[in-house]
């Protein structure tokens, strides 16, 4: 093999990849490899190119040796730290030297520390009810063990800690099954009309006043009507807890010939309240796991702060979008746009 050959070979792998002869330059190297170093390095010494210790280590180990090396490597580039997993192999046939592929490894640490973030939420949100409740089962198992009217109160406290621990848990496995499913589209015909009239209706026996427009003249669409279900509830739950007390909570349905992001004909389902409205800094991350812009009044109202990151997921998975739009002391919409098909 010649350095031509060698060349085309590195150029069609999809990860960075260098080639460094015996005599320790670097004969070849793809335009991603060029690119992490900023630099075309083809043709320096592989020492003063690459900088990092341990991929200087491995590379002059697997020249003398022979055999497969691997490093973790951190490179700094643009104010961008990266991770990588250096591997380097020795070819012994045609032109000789070592052939070195970086593995990107960035993204695998974010998800390691989304993973991390996510357990310490949860064990964050069960410690403090269970705190609340061991405190109540401490105080009624001391001065309070006869006092009636301490024990109904705190055995009250306690029933409101246990049940926000199940909506939690509840919560927490129905994200669970969401994820698991989103690759499966869903195939069943579902009209949203009849789902949404469903939801409203539960509402409106609970004395909340909901407008109700439903325009969408086809409302036909391919989807889990149980999931929807739960997506048009959690839209108008969150209008119920957080918009105007006493106000009128809107519910709209609209065709779109082609949704403009989903190229696709859609359907547009809206809850819009008159509440205090939504600072625009919160509304890319209100999707997000237990994120909340008042996490006090988000609890008081009984919220597990997993309500929007479910309808986010179950959206996906019917290959939709969600629309967020909010100004302050004016109110916000909430939007599932929904393909056809």
């Amino acid at each position: 093999m010649d350095q031509a050959q060698i060349k085309a070979w590195i150029d069609a792998l999809g990860i960075p990849a260098l080639f460094v002869a015996d005599d320790t330059r670097i004969i070849a190297a793809n335009d991603l490899a060029i690119s992490v170093y900023n630099l075309n390095v083809e043709g320096l010494i592989y020492s003063a190119a690459l900088r990092q210790p341990a991929a200087i280590e491995a590379i002059h180990a697997c020249l003398e040796y022979h055999k497969i090396q691997t490093a973790r490597i951190h490179h700094t580039e643009n104010c961008t730290d990266t991770v990588f997993d250096l591997r380097c192999a020795y070819i012994d046939k045609g032109l000789r030297g070592v052939l070195i592929t970086l593995k990107d490894l960035t993204d695998e640490g974010k998800n390691t520390q989304l993973h991390r973030d996510f357990v310490a939420n949860v064990s964050h949100e069960l410690r403090t009810p269970l705190t609340a409740i061991s405190g109540f089962i401490e105080t009624l198992q001391g001065s309070a063990k006869k006092d009636e009217e301490a024990l109904d109160r705190f055995l009250g406290m306690m029933a409101r800690q246990s049940a926000r621990m199940d909506r939690l848990v509840s919560d927490l496995l129905s994200l669970s099954r969401i994820e698991a499913q989103e690759r499966q589209r869903p195939s069943d015909t579902v009209y949203l009309h009849d789902l949404l009239a469903t939801v409203i209706e539960s509402y409106k026996a609970q004395d909340v006043e909901i407008i109700s427009q439903l325009n969408a003249h086809d409302h036909a669409v391919q989807a889990d009507a149980d999931q929807l279900h739960q997506v048009f509830s959690n839209l108008i739950e969150n209008a119920v807890k957080y918009g105007q007390a006493g106000a009128p909570i809107t519910v709209t349905t609209k065709n779109v010939a082609c949704d403009a992001r989903l190229r696709v004909p859609a359907i547009r389902m809206s809850v819009c309240d008159t509440g205090a409205g939504i600072d625009p800094i919160h509304l890319p991350r209100l999707t997000e796991r237990f994120y909340r812009i008042d996490g006090h009044r988000s609890r008081e109202k009984g919220g597990t702060g997993l309500g929007l990151a479910i309808a986010k997921h179950i959206i996906s998975r019917h290959r939709g979008r969600l629309e967020i739009k909010s100004k302050i002391s004016q109110g916000s919409e909430f939007t599932a746009i929904i393909p056809k098909r």
